[in-house]
């Protein structure tokens, strides 16, 4: 019997408190912190309702989208210079990958300033960090308009789109939303309020083309479902969804 409990108080017992004591420690390891501040040379007040976002991604991949490892939004964004703090698990660090820091501010999904250079740093062994953005030139001239513009998708998912399938976006004031899914015509309802913007109800015509064209339709519809807002980029509009991905890039019908 007395055999058992010190059997029990060196096999069972003493590795749970070693577990219960080492364990905090384990955790604490495997988080990392980037921590920075975002700015610009130009002396122009940001409006109240500006966003500032900081990603840090994997951009290994120079055919691929970018991973991103942590992104923080800080909304409203204030004045410069703007502090940022990114977490991450140091699992999420692949040996021998290339990391950079990008940042954008928009207003009113609209893009104001945005890193038009790679930062490249370790993730591992960077506490902080400085990011100079460059100011877009048409952030001072009149704002596009998502409504009642005929949009050409170009990429999908980060997969681009197939150059004789045609997959349109168009979204009338009055919430209806249509287009060419590749294949089918599809409709929808479009609620637009800000930056924000999503799709319900998508319905289509029921023909049936290649299966690469079926593809890009799916991923397409995929695509509106997961919509949470929107913002313009050189002229040209990207759907994110909730977590700040780009789903879709679309430029002007011609």
């Amino acid at each position: 019997m007395l055999d058992r409990i010190a059997e029990f108080f060196i096999f069972g017992f003493a590795p749970l408190v070693v577990g219960m004591l080492v364990t905090p420690d384990f955790a604490l390891a495997a988080q990392r912190t980037v921590k920075g501040e975002v700015t610009y040379r130009e002396r122009i007040a940001l409006p109240p309702d500006a966003v500032l976002e900081v990603q840090l991604a994997d951009v290994s991949l120079a055919d691929a989208p970018a991973t991103i490892v942590a992104e923080q939004k800080i909304r409203p964004a204030g004045q410069v210079p703007i502090r940022f703090k990114l977490k991450f698990d140091r699992s999420a660090v692949r040996p021998h990958a290339s990391y950079a820091l990008q940042a954008r501010i928009t207003v009113d999904g609209r893009l104001w300033f945005v890193t038009d250079t790679r930062h490249q740093i370790d993730p591992l062994h960077t506490d902080r960090a400085t990011l100079m953005l460059t100011r877009v030139s048409q952030a001072a001239g009149p704002a596009p308009s998502i409504f009642d513009t005929e949009w050409l998708a170009e990429d999908i998912g980060g997969r681009g789109v197939i150059d004789t399938a045609r997959s349109t976006l168009r979204i009338e004031r009055s919430g209806r939303a249509s287009g060419l899914g590749a294949c089918n015509r599809y409709f929808a309802s479009a609620k637009v309020k800000g930056s924000s913007v999503s799709f319900t109800g998508v319905g289509a015509t029921m023909m049936a083309c290649a299966p690469a064209m079926m593809d890009q339709e799916r991923k397409l519809f995929e695509a509106l479902r997961k919509a949470a807002s929107f913002r313009f980029e050189q002229g040209k509009l990207h759907l994110v969804d909730a977590k700040g991905r780009d789903l879709a890039r679309f430029a002007k019908d011609k």
